[in-house]
């Protein structure tokens, strides 16, 4: 009855903190505007079931590809297994998914496969990112802070492994001591348990109580670390795939209030019409200065970014030695609002500290290396859009403050005095094909 008490207060304490963590994050996502309406269930159901689920985008690079799809497997076997043991934890039960039998076997025997595989992974991933220096991990936007959060995170996986396997194990030595009949199957523990034969029954079941506390806790701990860290992908990867924008990769957003004043120029008539009664429209800001401007999908694809840095790895301009990297934008989002946003929500939208997204976070310099070759979404694991949010940036350093590079101006120039990019009148487009046969009279 102890261990049911102290388990419902530790569970308490955990979903309170996480409630919490997570009315703070939807606060921050009322700050932001409308993306585009999010419609085809059916064709987001199979992207989710492709791209999150199958892990195909990831699977490019087979090798690495593949340690990563294993441990995000493994998880989901292992879940149920989490699931399982906050049940027996508030009802006091040993196993209680037990009556699912073979199911049962397959699922716990996979978990504890998976255990030993992704164990061993973490420890591939640790050695990678400690002594092999590995290019895509490093950058400018990489501060120590961020190696330091994902070794971390690393070796909490690992510690959570670690219980798992000798949960298992000492259950097996535990059950067997005590004559109880052994739920499940556990090839790896079986083997680690021929390892412990001398033990003495009441060792058995103290270490066994130890690894169950020290997993459970370890992933209560880690499910409100995990928002505050890199790996907050483990919850938000799914969403973020399933809420992708179904338009071709490349395709532009228009701007309505754009749109609009083009068919007014169009219909002249509708400019001089009386605004119908409650149309009156706020002065709407063009593209993105501040956070306050970005839309849910660009604060989702900063929260959902792994920082894994492949976006930045195949982007021309940064392998040119340009600044541009799609990695930092979006990270930048995700800083710069959980540095403003707080404050914006305690003291209203208006809140202001001097500084802003484009300028203090992100330069125009960043921004015009950009190609808009669209590599960096293409590549992204889980569908962050890393063009859009670089394409309203531009929007207002154009639209507001009137300082696009002076090639840009001078097409801009072009099209409106001469209806194209082209430094020509309408009259004199053709004089190019003058002396081609196409232009000559036919016999």
């Amino acid at each position: 009855m102890i261990k049911q008490i102290l388990f419902a207060v530790a569970l308490a304490v955990t979903l309170v903190v996480f409630a919490w963590t997570i009315s703070r994050l939807a606060a921050l996502f009322k700050l932001t505007k409308p993306a585009f309406p999010v419609t085809d269930f059916g064709k987001r159901i199979a992207l989710t079931l492709k791209v999150a689920f199958g892990q195909t985008k990831i699977l490019r690079r087979p090798v690495v590809g593949m340690m990563h799809a294993l441990v995000w497997w493994g998880f989901l076997v292992i879940l149920v297994g989490s699931i399982e043991m906050v049940i027996d934890g508030l009802a006091g039960t040993e196993r209680v998914l037990g009556f699912l039998g073979i199911v049962y076997d397959v699922i716990f025997g996979s978990g504890d496969i998976f255990a030993l595989i992704i164990g061993v992974l973490i420890m591939a991933f640790l050695f990678r990112r400690i002594f092999m220096h590995i290019k895509r991990f490093n950058g400018v936007e990489m501060k120590h802070h961020s190696h330091v959060d994902a070794n971390i995170a690393l070796s909490l996986i690992f510690f959570l492994m670690v219980t798992l396997l000798g949960m298992n194990t000492f259950y097996i030595l535990d059950a067997k001591m005590a004559g109880h009949e052994l739920v499940g199957i556990y090839p790896v523990s079986q083997v680690f348990a021929g390892w412990f034969g001398g033990i003495s029954p009441q060792s058995a079941h103290l270490l066994h109580e130890i690894n169950w506390w020290g997993h459970i806790l370890g992933i209560f701990f880690f499910a409100n670390y995990l928002p505050y860290s890199k790996h907050f992908h483990v919850f938000m990867s799914v969403p973020n795939v399933f809420l992708s924008n179904l338009a071709p990769i490349g395709k532009m957003k228009t701007m309505e209030s754009i749109t609009k004043e083009v068919k007014l120029m169009m219909d002249p008539e509708a400019a001089f019409a009386e605004p119908a009664e409650g149309e009156e429209e706020a002065v709407e800001r063009f593209g993105v200065l501040d956070i306050e401007d970005i839309t849910w999908k660009n604060y989702l694809d900063s929260l959902a970014c792994t920082q894994c840095g492949r976006c930045t790895s195949v982007c021309p301009a940064n392998l040119t030695g340009k600044l541009l990297s799609p990695r930092k934008v979006v990270m930048n989002v995700r800083e710069r609002m959980g540095e403003k946003g707080p404050q914006m929500v305690k003291n209203g939208k208006e809140w202001s500290d001097g500084k802003a997204l484009l300028g203090d976070y992100i330069t125009a310099e960043e921004l015009w290396a950009c190609t808009t070759c669209n590599a960096c979404a293409q590549e992204c694991p889980i569908n962050i859009n890393q063009p859009a949010i670089i394409l309203d940036l531009r929007r207002y350093i154009v639209m507001e403050q009137s300082a696009a590079p002076g090639e840009l101006n001078q097409i801009f120039s072009n099209i409106e005095n001469n209806g194209a990019p082209w430094q020509f009148s309408q009259e004199d487009r053709m004089q190019w094909a003058d002396e081609l046969y196409m232009n000559q009279p036919v016999n």
